[in-house]
């Protein structure tokens, strides 16, 4: 077993520093975040109905729902509070917040074990924090492409993103790996990439993006 968790041993391996990830991933986040200008808050991303303040409102609303969930929080309150304001009029300062809450939350004494109430079935709370972490991955390069900064992904993250898909979201009824799910949480896969693209643009087709596409 190796996790405690009652995961399987390759599940539970691919999970091993999960907490870190999520950090590395948060911070190429924040980097990005950055780097927006105040006339780009209002501009379109790669995600259609999104604003980049929309989209960076989606990542730390995100951050406090998974906190919220870690925490005891329900599936239906999840929901509920998926598109409600949490930036404020300091969207750095929410986000960076919304960080140290997710990892106060998730080092705490089991709680990467605990069985979470997430709205696509029960995981635990290290899946939990794994699909966060590919979410966040993901999403800095749409917020890379909106503000038009460097949209190249930590290549380790991104690596051990591409490697445990299957296993980061297991069993759940809709994933970004099926191109027959409803696609509520999910952007649908984009085709198929040939040998010569590069990993990140792999991943990005995997997950709905069109790397390809100048502009959005």
């Amino acid at each position: 077993m190796g996790s405690g968790c009652g995961e399987g041993g390759v599940m539970a391996n691919c999970f091993e520093g999960i907490v870190d990830r999520f950090v590395l991933s948060s911070g190429m986040f924040e980097a990005r975040l950055r780097e927006v200008r105040a006339g780009q808050w209002g501009g379109p991303t790669p995600c259609a109905e999104w604003t980049v303040r929309q989209l960076v409102n989606h990542v730390t609303r995100g951050n406090l729902n998974y906190t919220a969930l870690v925490q005891g929080g329900s599936a239906a309150e999840f929901l509920r509070l998926r598109d409600a304001d949490a930036l404020g009029s300091d969207p750095l300062a929410a986000y960076l917040r919304s960080v140290d809450r997710a990892v106060d939350a998730f080092t705490q004494s089991d709680a990467l074990c605990r069985i979470v109430d997430y709205p696509l079935g029960k995981v635990s709370g290290r899946q939990a924090l794994a699909i966060r972490t590919t979410d966040t991955a993901i999403h800095t390069w749409d917020l890379a492409r909106a503000i038009g900064s460097d949209d190249t992904l930590e290549p380790a993250l991104i690596d051990w993103i591409g490697r445990n898909l299957q296993d980061i979201y297991g069993d759940l009824p809709e994933t970004p790996l099926s191109s027959e799910s409803t696609h509520r949480f999910f952007a649908a896969p984009t085709g198929t990439s040939g040998s010569a693209v590069s990993q990140q643009d792999h991943l990005l087709r995997r997950m709905g993006r069109s790397p390809e596409k100048v502009p959005f």
